[in-house]
């Protein structure tokens, strides 16, 4: 209870610190509640002109059963997603950006700015779509208004034939363009102002509602209009059924029309009329609570509004015949109580109020992706806390007013409505794949949630996407995709902790357990490298690994695949340099993800070495995922540099790994190894001296699907007992490769050849110069047991040494080193088996065997199996 506090922890790309106290929250000015800052803006974005012009329309084509069935189809789409949005938008405190920030969090912020700005994009052109609508029901009620008047006579087939006028293209821009303007002016007042006036907006369209429907109940036969019947149960059931047809472009029954209507057709037209309900949390910036207010005040929107929907499909079924369905567009007018200007000016006001909330939406949503600092090309719209986002609101108007200069509504609202779609599935997929995962941060106080809903939700999105325009939807998702990529490759790298992360957690984790701790299977065998980065010697500063060491490694994977473990150990105390380890592993991995290395960085702090690698290979890894193979560079620079110590670590770390059981590569000449860029010619020879389970046909083959090595062959190298056994081997090594899919040529060496070879005169000399060494050092050995009295004693540890054996070592070690340099002198690289160190060997003498057979030798590397199979023969 005494010791240090520990700071709360805080988000890595979410802002400002988190501090926990005890204290009553602060009231913030200016924030709205449940009524006027969600449900309001949802209820006026949902009630639109889909309701008011088309839909009496719509129960005239498909029939009463069908519209039914219409409203739940679509309406179920949108209330599963406000069910997913309610559990996501309840997971915690919510910042600016709205289905952004949830999407963005829950899938990572690429996915996360796709969807965003394709939102951001429905919401500014759903603005041009209620913008052109108010337009188009204003010059309809008001003809006179119009500066270009166009009016058209169709012929239908109904019995009811009736002029139709529609408004001039030039018109709906000029009226249009006027309208966003005043409009943009309205938005810069901010949300202030826009929750002053929105009341003014929404009541007319309450009034006008109530107004329909007590001239729904008080309508007669004949009065006020033909065809209206009054609530008569005779239309209802003539109404029930579908009457699906042609129709001319006004949407007047016409048996030599162009258009045909049937039910997916009529989802498409239908379904802006539900679409809205992320109104509220576009503006989550500006709420008290967003954790109450979205999910109550949206769910509440979207029940009000399906519950009017179902009523009206009844009602207005009901009251008129199916041709006055069929032909009076405006029937909500024709039958209001007890003018239809009390409608037109309800029309006009609500799809004015939902232009006012896309509007005000918008500019917030943009300005939220800009404030999270992914994309740097969105930097012009970053806004302070408390400020008004003028230039989103700019940019977001310049788009509005693009699209109503386009003039024609049946093109702008179905491209809007898929981007709708877009986010709702991306909505429904977040919760779908946060309510799977369940993670412990996993606890929203929205308890009406699963992931099957979600699930659903989602796939109703994408079901009702194709039903509305294959084309359409095509066109949304590539434009999402191009995004994706975008971010991909421009944006900067955020870790939001999405759900992707969690599920590639989990998926590890559950993967880790179904490999157990079994041994793997030859075919399902890969390198998994423990790198060895500290180096023999001293790197240039700011480089924690040898360049080379990430080159090798990319090498020892097939087309990328594997991992490796980057491992580098700092002398000292562990509590001493604690810190610095954190910095050095930070360091290091930095530096593999510059190399294109896909791997992992390790920092050991240990008393030396010696002990720091022998508690790696021990602990490194979980399950079958532990290093397989060590691969560490040649100590050149050893004698060069008289580094005294280097002999007995190591040989140290040989035998560890040869206790461990994991395989062993030693690169000699790695400043030589060349990078992706430089091409190799030549040969790739393999001295296959002992079986090591087919680990260095492997590492040839995988040299081989690199574009350095592709133009290289391989020559693999054996040695016969007799020269009567060269055919037979020869034989069964092709056989044995051919089996193995591997195309190498097999050269036999007699010993017979082998003893007769001439001896160059480098080689010569440097025999000489290891005798002498070996020969002053085991004198000297002598001497000081003589002295103290003890046996031979090497690196702290008794010795026996035979002198023959150690001169049987050197001439051995010569002898194939001078074959290396007459039949792989052309070679890329040559790889050679390891002889595993002699038990009763000081270090030193082991590297003077270790030196000779490196002699003149380029680019070597010394492979040691662990006597596990890693390529079989069978399927």
């Amino acid at each position: 209870m005494t010791g240090d506090q520990i700071q709360a922890p805080s988000s890595p790309r979410d802002g400002e610190d988190v501090t926990i106290t005890f204290e009553q929250p602060k009231p913030t000015a200016d924030k709205s509640g449940t009524w006027m800052g969600v449900f309001m803006p949802c209820l006026q974005n949902i009630l639109g002109i889909i309701y008011y012009i088309r839909f009496s329309w719509i129960v005239g084509m498909a029939g009463i059963g069908e519209s039914l069935l219409l409203v739940v189809f679509c309406g179920s789409c949108t209330f599963l997603t406000t069910v997913s949005l309610s559990a996501i938008a309840s997971n915690g405190a919510m910042k600016g950006g709205g289905p952004y920030y949830l999407i963005g969090r829950a899938l990572g912020p690429e996915v996360g700015v796709s969807i965003g700005l394709c939102f951001f994009l429905g919401n500014a052109i759903a603005g041009a779509m209620y913008v052109l609508g108010a337009v188009e029901t204003f010059l309809n009620a008001v003809p006179s208004a119009g500066i270009f008047r166009e009016t058209i006579t169709r012929v239908n087939g109904t019995d009811i034939a009736e002029p139709i006028t529609s408004p001039s293209l030039h018109d709906l821009q000029i009226y249009g363009i006027v309208v966003s303007i005043l409009l943009c002016f309205v938005v810069f007042g901010g949300v202030k102002m826009i929750n002053r006036v929105a009341p003014a907006f929404l009541v007319p369209v309450l009034f006008s509602l109530l107004c329909i429907f007590v001239g729904i109940f008080s309508a007669r036969h004949d009065r006020p209009a033909v065809g209206i019947t009054g609530l008569s149960l005779e239309s209802f059931k003539n109404n029930w059924g579908s009457s699906y047809q042609m129709t001319n472009n006004a949407g007047i029954p016409d048996p030599n029309g162009k258009i045909y209507w049937d039910f997916n057709a009529l989802v498409g037209l239908f379904f802006p009329a539900v679409t809205g309900i992320m109104a509220g949390s576009n503006r989550s910036a500006s709420l008290k609570d967003t954790q109450r207010s979205i999910p109550v005040g949206t769910l509440a929107a979207t029940l009000t509004t399906t519950g009017l929907y179902l009523v009206s499909v009844l009602l207005f079924g009901a009251v008129s015949t199916r041709d006055k369905l069929l032909t009076d567009r405006l029937l909500s007018a024709t039958v209001a109580w007890p003018l239809p200007a009390i409608v037109y000016v309800g029309i006009i006001l609500s799809t004015l109020g939902a232009a006012l909330q896309s509007l005000t939406g918008a500019p917030r949503l943009l300005a939220a992706i800009a404030n999270d600092d992914i994309l740097p090309v969105l930097n012009y719209f970053k806004v302070a806390d408390g400020h008004e986002p003028h230039v989103a609101t700019l940019f977001t108007a310049f788009i509005c007013i693009g699209c109503v200069v386009i003039g024609n509504l049946d093109l702008v609202s179905p491209t809007s409505t898929m981007f709708y779609l877009v986010c709702y599935a991306g909505v429904n997929l977040s919760s779908f794949l946060l309510d799977l995962l369940d993670a412990p941060s996993w606890r929203p106080r929205w308890k009406f949630h699963h992931w099957g809903l979600s699930l659903v939700g989602a796939l109703l999105c994408i079901v009702i996407m194709f039903l509305i325009s294959w084309a359409f939807t095509i066109v949304s998702l590539a434009l999402a995709s191009l995004i994706y990529y975008y971010v991909s490759i421009k944006g900067k790298a955020g870790d939001w902790g999405d759900g992707f992360k969690s599920a590639y957690f989990q998926l590890a984790l559950r993967s880790l357990r179904s490999l157990g701790a079994n041994q793997v299977h030859p075919k399902n065998w890969y390198p998994i490298p423990l790198v060895f980065c500290r180096p023999w010697g001293k790197l240039p500063e700011n480089v924690p690994c040898h360049p080379k060491l990430a080159d090798f490694a990319n090498c020892m994977k097939k087309k990328g695949r594997g991992m490796s473990i980057f491992v580098s150990i700092i002398d000292g105390d562990y509590h001493e340099r604690a810190e610095d380890a954190k910095a050095a592993c930070e360091q290091l991995s930095t530096y593999i993800e510059y190399k294109q290395c896909e791997g992992v960085a390790e920092i050991v702090v240990a008393p030396n070495m010696s002990e720091g690698f022998r508690g790696i290979v021990q602990t490194m890894g979980l399950g079958n995922l532990k290093p397989n193979i060590i691969v560490m560079r040649y100590p050149e620079i050893w004698r060069r540099e008289n580094l005294t110590d280097i002999p007995a670590t190591f040989v140290g770390i040989i035998n560890d790994c040869i206790v461990a059981n994991k395989a062993v590569v030693i690169v000699k000449g790695l400043d030589e190894w060349p990078n992706e860029y430089q091409r190799q010619y030549g040969t790739i020879d393999l001295y296959w001296i002992v079986r090591d389970g087919g680990l260095m046909l492997l590492l040839s083959q995988l040299l081989l699907t690199k574009d350095s090595f592709e133009g290289c062959k391989i020559q693999v190298f054996c040695i016969a007992e007799e020269d009567s056994d060269a055919e037979g081997l020869k034989a069964d090594v092709k056989k044995f490769l051919y089996d193995l899919r591997m195309q190498a040529e097999v050269i036999v060496i007699s010993m017979k050849s082998w003893e007769a070879q001439g001896e160059q005169q480098e080689s010569v000399e440097a025999f000489s110069a290891a005798q002498q060494r070996v020969a002053s050092y085991l004198e000297e050995m002598k001497e000081q047991a003589r002295r103290d009295g003890t046996p031979l004693l090497a690196d702290g540890k008794p010795v026996f040494v035979e002198e023959q054996q150690v001169e049987k070592f050197l001439y051995t070690t010569l002898k194939l080193n001078l074959m290396i340099q007459k039949y792989s002198r052309m070679a890329a690289v040559v790889l050679v088996s390891l002889p595993p160190p002699p038990s009763n060997h000081p270090a030193s003498f082991y590297m003077e065997y270790m030196d000779l057979l490196v002699e003149n030798v380029p680019r070597l590397l010394i492979v040691r199996g662990y006597h596990k199979d890693v390529v079989t023969l069978f399927t």
